[in-house]
């Protein structure tokens, strides 16, 4: 170690470095989390067609595993510390709040995605999905274990815990509207995009009010759970 590195300003540096979410930590959640990505899609494809529950559920294991993978290792390698990318404790009534804001989000999103379902005709790519949460109640158990649970989990700390926070140093609605079109951009150009982008920003408020992820995977859960379920209501309806 070099005199220089004992100097004042090298000190200040490090901690300030410490304080807050920076761009090595993006770019080695984000890498860790495509291979990780990559690697599920690879082991996706190789699994037979017609076995459209088991893909369905591999689809919400791979949405959520990828991007807590990346986070996770992230923070080991670099031992950063977990509140600086809002793994902290809320208090209980923001709950309340985020659950409250997600069932708002939810029926937001019925209306948004009908009119661009009709204005443009995107594609729905939650198809495998609903096989899974309409297979029964394993694959409905399993459906929103993975995909209202360890999927809000893992994205809301890639996107907002290390994504948004990172942004917020350029502004808090600059962080807050392109954390929510990248999130969008993840999921695809079709009828999820909208969705994903009221989510991200709905989410990416919450952080902000609370420096806490939780409120954020809250109001994602609900999204998510109510998707299976609404699927289930529409296919036992559909079939008598």
């Amino acid at each position: 170690m070099t005199r220089h590195d004992h100097t004042p300003a090298a000190h200040l540096h490090d901690r300030a470095a410490s304080d807050r979410v920076t761009w090595p930590d993006l770019w080695l959640a984000a890498g860790v989390a495509i291979a990780l990505y990559a690697i599920g899609i690879l082991l996706y494809l190789q699994m037979p067609d017609e076995d459209t529950v088991t893909k369905g559920l591999v689809l919400f294991a791979i949405s959520g595993l990828a991007p807590l993978g990346g986070v996770l290792v992230m923070m080991a390698l670099r031992r950063r510390s977990a509140a600086l990318f809002g793994i902290r404790r809320v208090a209980p009534r923001w709950l309340a709040i985020a659950f409250v804001i997600g069932i708002g989000v939810v029926a937001l999103n019925l209306g948004v995605t009908a009119l661009v379902s009709l204005a443009t005709g995107a594609a729905d790519v939650q198809g495998g999905y609903q096989s899974a949460a309409t297979s029964g109640i394993g694959g409905f158990l399993g459906a929103i274990f993975l995909g209202a649970v360890i999927t809000p989990i893992g994205e809301e700390l890639l996107f907002r815990g290390v994504l948004f926070s990172l942004l917020t140093r350029y502004g808090v609605w600059l962080a807050a509207i392109l954390s929510s079109i990248v999130f969008a951009l993840s999921h695809g150009l079709n009828l999820a995009t909208p969705v994903a982008v009221i989510v991200g920003l709905a989410a990416a408020w919450l952080m902000h009010k609370t420096k806490s992820v939780w409120p954020g995977v809250v109001v994602h859960a609900v999204n998510n759970a109510s998707s299976s379920i609404i699927s289930v209501v529409y296919f036992h309806i559909a079939t008598g």
